[in-house]
C-alpha cells in the first residue's frame, strides 16, 4: 500500500502492473480492495492503480466532521490523478465512484485519456428523464436510509443486508463471499456521510459536456434505476460505447471479472 497527500490527507492505493495509467475508483462501502477481482486481467496490459477515497479503508473513520463530501471526493481524485505520471491516464469508477469519474472528467478532461464508467450512481434530473415505467428513486434512496436507521440502531449486519439486496435483490447477501462481507463491513461509517454528501444529479449539459472517449458498463441482472442511468447518460455523452456483463448484477466485475476485463481492455486499447 502506498499513498498520495492530497488536499491535506493521505489518499492510499494499491498498484500493479505496468504500461498505460488506469485509476480505479469504488463505489459506496468499497476501497482500494473493491478491485481485487480484476486486477490480474486488467494489469496484463495497464498499470493498474486503485485508491481509497477520504474516509474509507485503511482508515477506520469515526464519522465526525463535515469532509465527507461529493464535491471532497471529486477534488481529492482530481488532486491524486494530477500526481500520477505519465498523464493523462485512463479513469475507471464504479457506482458512486462512477459518479466521482464522471465529475473530474467533466472538470479536468485534460487529465483524461479515456473514462470508463461502471453502472454510475445517482439521479438523473428533469431534463434527463428515465424512460417509462422505470422506478426512479429520490436523491437520497430509501435503502440507504434504511441502511443508517440500522446503523445508528447498532444492527450493521441488518443495514449492510438492506444496501446490498436493495440492489441485488432479496437473498444476495448470502451469496456475498466473506471476504467482499469484510470489506463492506470496514467502511460501515461511511454511510452516515452519504446522508449529508450533496451529491448533485445528472443534468443534460453534465453529459454533453463530457468530451473524453467514455465507456458505459452496465450488469445484465442489474434492475431498478441502475439499470437505466448509464443507459440515459450514454445517449448523451458523445461518441460513447456502452457494452453489458450478461448474467451479472451490480458488483459485475466481481460477478464476471474475466469478461469485464475483457471488455474494459479492449475499449482502452483502441
Amino acid at each position: 500500500m502506498q499513498s498520495f497527500r492530497v488536499n491535506g490527507y493521505d489518499m492510499a492505493y494499491l498498484e500493479i502492473g505496468e504500461g498505460d495509467p488506469l485509476v480505479c475508483v469504488h463505489g459506496t462501502l468499497g476501497d482500494f480492495r473493491t478491485w481485487y477481482s480484476v486486477l490480474g486481467p486488467l494489469s496484463k496490459n495497464h498499470r493498474v492503480i486503485s485508491v481509497s477515497l477520504r474516509h474509507f479503508f485503511p482508515e477506520h473513520w469515526d464519522a465526525i466532521g463535515d469532509d465527507y463530501k461529493m464535491a471532497q471526493h471529486v477534488a481529492d481524485t482530481i488532486a491524486f490523478i494530477a500526481q500520477v505520471t505519465p498523464g493523462p491516464v485512463n479513469l475507471m469508477g464504479h457506482s458512486r465512484g462512477g459518479h466521482i469519474a464522471f465529475r473530474v472528467a467533466q472538470a479536468r478532461p485534460d487529465l483524461l485519456r479515456k473514462l470508463v464508467l461502471a453502472e454510475p450512481g445517482g439521479d438523473l434530473d428533469a431534463s434527463l428523464p428515465l424512460p417509462e415505467g422505470t422506478p426512479s428513486h429520490p436523491p437520497l434512496a430509501a435503502k440507504t436510509i434504511r441502511a443508517v436507521e440500522l446503523i445508528r440502531a447498532g444492527d450493521v449486519e441488518g443495514a449492510l443486508r438492506t444496501f446490498y439486496e436493495g440492489i441485488e435483490g432479496d437473498g444476495a447477501w448470502r451469496r456475498v463471499p466473506a471476504a467482499a462481507k469484510q470489506q463492506l463491513r470496514d467502511n460501515t461509517l461511511t454511510f452516515l456521510g452519504q446522508i449529508n454528501e450533496q451529491r448533485r444529479p445528472y443534468t443534460l449539459a453534465d453529459a454533453q459536456a463530457i468530451k473524453t472517449p467514455t465507456l458505459l458498463i452496465g450488469g445484465g441482472a442489474t434492475t431498478g434505476s441502475l439499470s437505466v442511468i448509464w443507459r440515459v447518460l450514454a445517449q448523451h455523452i458523445a461518441g460513447s460505447r456502452t457494452a453489458v456483463i450478461e448474467n451479472a448484477g451490480h458488483w459485475m466485475f466481481e460477478q464476471a471479472p474475466q469478461e469485464f476485463g475483457e471488455v474494459v481492455n479492449r475499449f482502452l486499447a483502441e
